[in-house]
């Protein structure tokens, strides 16, 4: 995602940065790279090759050979903006004396499957959740080796898309990993399930939260842009909207409602009550800061230029909006980026991922911009020359049935668009659901600030805890089966019909952990 307002905007925007920002922990990581397998479910040509994938490892504080190992599972991006966001898991490998491992996703960042042409057509075939999560369960296995930590539980942690992968890797490989902190992981709407209309209705809900005002001035800016459009008046949009090349027809506006709602939905997700530079440099509370951005000009189509600045033109020094380079359509309606990394996200959700999020103005505050399954084919058709399997996910990652899943805990933000897509009432006693009232986008992975809202810092006690659990349960399952494999080998044993069950018990003070949350007073037990 890229980066006029006048002088106002600059200066609001340098008054909300007061805020502290977020406190630097990431010690110690290194980047080194693995021979990953480029096909890991064909025994011909790919399936004997490599490509380097990217990871980066902290030992700083591991207790060798018996600590944990917390692998974060990376997502859409370069490797190095996720470590660099999610404070949380440094600070609780410091707790649990944990090895650190960031692995990038195949086709983003440094790992290139075929270099520069990996996003070119009949080269992006090995671009499947299903290779990512083999690469994942593959490097883990290799590493465990190399640092002689055959006995060390892996959790595994992941925001975002990301988090969608942490939750797959549980289920798919629960072998090896023990346990998965799933933030923000639109894993219903992905699958095709749910309201088309939630996510922009949800952006639309953050906005009015902010200032009922600030949504009636949105409606009256897009709707003035109509207006101007139906007679004609493109010369006055361009002005006003301080465009880099004139607005010269519909197609033009219809880019220019898309490039405006991308920064409505990134100040959405990223609405942190301190700065940050996660997705875009972004104030404080962005959605305020946007808000007070549009009321405070009289010229409604004005007032949006200066709320869409705020992300698209935080340094201030931006004199108009190259509305087709800072946002390119393709088929996640939420947005792409730009980019090489923009590109292979594109092909992912014209295939096995399902956004077809569409905005009305009915339920949101956002021109009516369809986006129909009809509409998604032919795009990927057009684009890649794939059809989407709309309902893979269902079937390939259980969909909505996840009962028979277990140790997963899926975080979600009121404030955040995509928590109406996710897992937000707890299944089990192990797949646990946790809400942090007022909280965006995976804020939990996110290291302690000052301005961060009580819940938050509640809810990082609640993910410790049972972590910390899942660490002890996994230790405490090696010493049985020590144990019964000594025992094995100094006496017959027993008829295999005749082998004793065993349970594990988890510690007493497990329960006590979710004091306050959607769990209280139910205590943790493993799944039979």
């Amino acid at each position: 995602m890229g980066p006029l307002p006048l002088l106002l905007s600059l200066l609001s925007l340098l008054s909300a940065r007061a805020a502290p920002a977020a406190r630097v922990v990431r010690p110690g990581l290194e980047e080194r790279l693995f021979p990953q397998v480029r096909d890991h479910f064909s025994f011909e040509t790919c399936g004997n090759e490599t490509f380097p994938q990217r990871y980066l490892v902290s030992a700083k504080f591991w207790k060798k050979g018996f600590g944990p190992i917390f692998f974060y599972t990376g997502n859409e991006g370069d490797i190095w903006t996720f470590a660099q966001n999610s404070d949380f898991i440094f600070e609780l490998a410091e707790e649990l004396q944990a090895l650190v491992i960031f692995a990038e996703h195949r086709y983003y960042g440094k790992s290139l499957p075929f270099g520069l042409e990996s996003t070119q057509q009949k080269k992006t075939a090995l671009l499947t959740i299903e290779q990512a999560l083999a690469d994942y369960a593959v490097l883990i296995t290799e590493l465990k080796q190399q640092f002689n930590a055959a006995d060390c539980p892996v959790i595994a942690f992941g925001g975002s898309y990301g988090g969608m992968l942490s939750a797959y890797l549980r289920m798919k490989y629960p072998n090896v990993v023990a346990g998965a902190l799933a933030a923000s992981a639109p894993l219903l709407s992905v699958a095709g399930l749910g309201d088309s209309t939630q996510f922009f209705r949800d952006v639309t809900a953050d906005f009015q939260k902010s200032s009922l005002d600030c949504v009636t001035a949105v409606r009256k800016s897009f709707q003035q842009i109509k207006d101007l459009c139906l007679s004609g008046a493109y010369d006055e949009i361009s002005s006003k909207m301080a465009t880099c090349n004139k607005i010269s027809n519909k197609e033009d506006v219809y880019q220019l409602f898309g490039f405006a709602r991308n920064a409505f939905t990134m100040m959405a997700m990223m609405n942190y009550p301190y700065k940050t530079d996660f997705m875009g440099d972004l104030p404080a509370n962005p959605v305020k800061v946007g808000c007070e951005q549009i009321i405070a000009h009289k010229d409604p189509i004005e007032g949006l230029a200066a709320l869409v600045g705020v992300f698209y033109n935080s340094s201030g020094l931006a004199q108009c909006f190259d509305i087709y380079q800072l946002y390119q359509s393709c088929a996640d309606p939420t947005g792409c980026g730009t980019g090489s990394d923009a590109e292979a996200w594109d092909y992912q959700v014209c295939t096995e991922i399902n956004l077809t999020f569409n905005s009305n103005n009915v339920t949101d505050m956002f021109p009516e911009m369809p986006f129909t399954e009809a509409m998604r084919e032919q795009y990927c058709w057009n684009k890649w020359h794939v059809r989407p399997r709309a309902h893979w996910l269902q079937t390939n990652f259980w969909g909505e049935d996840l009962k028979s899943a277990s140790n997963i805990i899926f975080s979600n933000g009121d404030l955040d668009p995509w928590a109406g897509g996710g897992i937000n009432r707890s299944l089990s006693p192990s797949l646990i659901a946790l809400t942090i009232k007022g909280g965006a986008h995976h804020l939990d992975l996110r290291g302690h600030n000052p301005a961060d809202p009580p819940s938050v810092t509640e809810v990082r006690k609640l993910e410790a805890g049972i972590i910390s659990s899942w660490v002890k349960s996994a230790g405490m399952e090696r010493l049985q089966e020590q144990g019964a494999g000594a025992a094995a080998g100094s006496q017959p044993s027993a008829p295999l019909s005749l082998q004793p069950h065993s349970r594990v018990q988890l510690p007493q003070d497990t329960a006590a952990c979710c004091t306050g949350s959607r769990l209280a007073g139910t205590p943790f037990s493993p799944l039979p």
